[in-house]
């Protein structure tokens, strides 16, 4: 194989890089709400702008592991597979309150699709991780 081919992105983990990228945009798009309506509403700004940046930031991680899962980077499955563990208490405390019970039920599909696609024998292939023992 010539330096310029590369092994073909299997569809399952093309659809877990898209499962991260949904949970970042989310993330991002959460952060800067809080950012704003902080902002306009002129309530606690200390608290606001550090819940905001602090989603913002955490919505990074799932970008960046999104990207590497794309690119196929084999560093990039840890942090996607931490961040759907992490959205299923999250996704948990949504379906307890109402007002988004709709949005707990995407993430927790989100966060079970995530690892299903994470750890199918294919992704980890793709991405050059071995089973213990191996």
């Amino acid at each position: 194989m010539s330096s310029t081919e590369q092994t073909p992105r299997p569809a399952r983990l093309a659809a877990a890089a898209g499962v991260a990228l949904v949970e970042a945009l989310g993330l991002l798009a959460g952060g800067v709400y809080m950012l704003v309506r902080t902002l306009a509403d002129g309530g606690d700004v200390t608290s606001g702008v550090t819940g905001g940046v602090t989603v913002i930031a955490l919505g990074l991680i799932p970008l960046a592991a999104a990207r590497g899962l794309w690119t196929m980077r084999s560093w990039s499955r840890g942090p996607a597979v931490i961040t759907q563990i992490l959205a299923l208490p999250v996704a948990w405390q949504m379906l307890q309150t109402d007002g988004v019970i709709p949005f707990g039920i995407a993430l927790a599909v989100l966060a079970v699709t995530g690892l299903v696609l994470l750890v199918n024998p294919a992704t980890t292939e793709a991405l050059g991780i071995r089973r213990p023992g191996q």
